[in-house]
């Protein structure tokens, strides 16, 4: 069975580094990439049922519009490049979903960009890779 390796993006330049190492070394090692992207979100909020409603049709726009303008980019230059792909977008911490990510996928590595969109976020709470390097199952590479 060939290995699963996943690379987590944003959309930063970071994100597109952390793709180029992960889809090297993917093609070296001859494994598959399962390429993730996160959209912070907060299952902590009170609402009202119609609040709700529009919330859970404001996240199905989201991950469409995700998979649409980051995701797909990426998995056709790396289908392009022989890069055997997945393409998954999920709601959540961005940590915390990695790490579940990989463990779903039974990843043996984690890719991830030192520097995502969020410089002042990261800096007030913790960057994303800080934490999912105390976290993950498995080995995590942060790219510069």
């Amino acid at each position: 069975m060939p290995d699963t390796l996943l690379v987590g993006v944003d959309g930063s330049d970071g994100g597109a580094r952390a793709v180029n190492f992960a889809a090297k070394h993917a093609k070296d090692s001859k494994a598959k990439l399962v390429v993730a992207y996160v959209i912070e979100w907060s299952p902590y909020s009170f609402n009202t049922p119609q609040e709700n409603e529009e919330r859970h049709k404001r996240r199905e726009e989201e991950i469409s519009r995700a998979d649409t303008e980051v995701l797909q980019p990426v998995i056709a230059s790396l289908k392009q490049a022989g890069v055997e792909t997945e393409a998954v977008v999920r709601h959540g911490h961005a940590a915390d979903v990695l790490s579940q990510l990989a463990r779903e996928h039974k990843a043996s590595q984690i890719f991830i960009g030192r520097l995502g969109t969020s410089k002042l976020k990261a800096m007030l709470f913790g960057s994303v890779a800080g934490s999912l390097v105390q976290i993950s199952p498995v080995p995590v590479t942060v790219i510069p």
